[in-house]
């Protein structure tokens, strides 16, 4: 990738960076209720890595 990146491509991969983190902890009993162990990775929209997948922006 380039040295130098322009403003839009960088606020483009930021936003690529944010939608891969896991969702919040608190969603985990809002959705299955208090007893169940579920990890909060399985509520994220995008899961995308920079090794893996390429982010076309």
């Amino acid at each position: 990738m380039a040295r130098y990146k322009p403003t839009a491509k960088k606020k483009r991969l930021s936003k690529c960076g944010t939608q891969t983190k896991w969702a919040p902890f608190w969603t985990v009993p809002k959705i299955y209720g208090k007893g169940r162990k579920v990890h909060p990775g399985r509520h994220t929209a995008k899961k995308r890595s920079w090794r893996r997948q390429r982010t076309h922006a």
